[in-house]
């Protein structure tokens, strides 16, 4: 009988380490819509019969991905979103997977061992199609089979629609109360700013008692603002002294002014920073206005955090984003350190 060769162990191929990086990640702004990996969104696209306008699957993965040739604005980034991926995931059964896939793949890809996942459960219903209370709970059911199998820290957050009219958005915040002893720990506040007109002080006060109410329950508050570049820093600092938010999803344009600097830093807001996506998005034009917002932030005492905005929709992970902002040198080690005690200390999770 002929010896048997000796087995090698499987080997993990080692990324080069980066300064500052935790040996465990935490993620606080990654959207449901575009966390989830094409091969997975063709697969539930087809299971639920969906008529896609492209048959092969590569073209499929060009649909929902997005890059700088295809994506020229924010508008343009969000359509990817609005038209295919949340479309497809748009039943209990789809949502669980998600949920579940998404939560897995970040823990085994980047150690990411904590992270809050948002998305907005009315674009998951098919305009009512779909009882908003089975995709919640089948979201939860995702995230308590994610978090069982991973052992992993996980909370969900329920976004609100700059475009939806204001029954509608109480509906989400009322969801969001419902559901907040089961794993849904905050809201959000998402789509596009109308020339900035959304979050200025005469305007804020339409979402001014959703928020309130939405703190009294216990549920803690984040809301995009600051991320084009048809906007100033007027719709972070009504956030801050409006809504009273304890985190800002973007808030790039921040940095270019000195009173959103003092705002911030003496509100102790955290800023969620998502490098690629603002790239894409054309929130910064480029690594030099990222170098020069990030280190204006760091310069002015206000605290921000690294993530991703959306992994398999950008082709990035959470040490891609640090990797770029290490490489090219916008962060060091102790920058890098910062940012992640800040996520540990500003979650909504802690």
């Amino acid at each position: 009988m002929t010896d048997r060769l000796p087995v090698e162990p499987l080997r993990v191929p080692e990324r080069t380490p980066i300064p500052g990086l935790p040996d465990r990640l935490i993620e606080l702004h990654l959207h449901l819509g575009g966390g989830v990996a094409p091969h997975i969104l063709w697969s539930m696209a087809h299971e639920q019969g969906f008529k896609l306008p492209v048959r092969d699957y590569f073209e499929f993965v060009d649909l929902v991905s997005s890059n700088p040739d295809k994506v020229k604005s924010l508008e343009d980034y969000l359509r990817i979103l609005h038209e295919w991926t949340e479309k497809i995931q748009s039943s209990p059964h789809a949502i669980e997977r998600a949920v579940y896939e998404v939560f897995a793949k970040e823990y085994r890809g980047s150690l990411v061992d904590t992270m809050e996942l948002r998305f907005n459960p009315m674009k998951r219903n098919l305009g009512g199609q779909r009882d908003l209370d089975h995709i919640i709970h089948a979201a939860l059911r995702g995230l308590d089979r994610a978090c069982l199998e991973y052992r992993l820290n996980g909370g969900l957050i329920l976004c609100l629609a700059r475009e939806f009219d204001a029954d509608l958005n109480e509906i989400i915040v009322d969801k969001a109360i419902k559901y907040r002893s089961r794993g849904v720990v905050g809201i959000d506040l998402a789509g596009t700013e109308q020339n900035n007109l959304e979050l200025r002080a005469d305007t804020v006060a339409r979402f001014a008692d959703m928020f309130a109410r939405a703190r009294t329950a216990g549920l803690k508050t984040t809301v995009h603002t600051g991320e084009t570049p048809n906007t100033d820093a007027d719709g972070v600092i009504a956030a801050v002294r409006h809504l009273k938010v304890d985190r800002i999803g973007h808030g790039i344009r921040a940095a270019y002014s000195a009173e959103a600097m003092r705002v911030l830093r003496d509100e102790g807001v955290t800023l969620e920073i998502c490098p690629t996506s603002n790239l894409h998005t054309r929130a910064v034009a480029d690594l030099e206005e990222m170098r020069f917002v990030l280190r204006t932030f760091i310069d002015h005492g206000v605290r921000f955090t690294i993530n991703t905005d959306a992994t398999y929709m950008l082709n990035t992970d959470l040490r891609r984003e640090v990797e770029v902002l290490v490489t090219s040198g916008i962060l060091n080690g102790d920058d890098v350190a910062a940012c992640f005690r800040h996520a540990r200390e500003a979650s909504f999770l802690a």
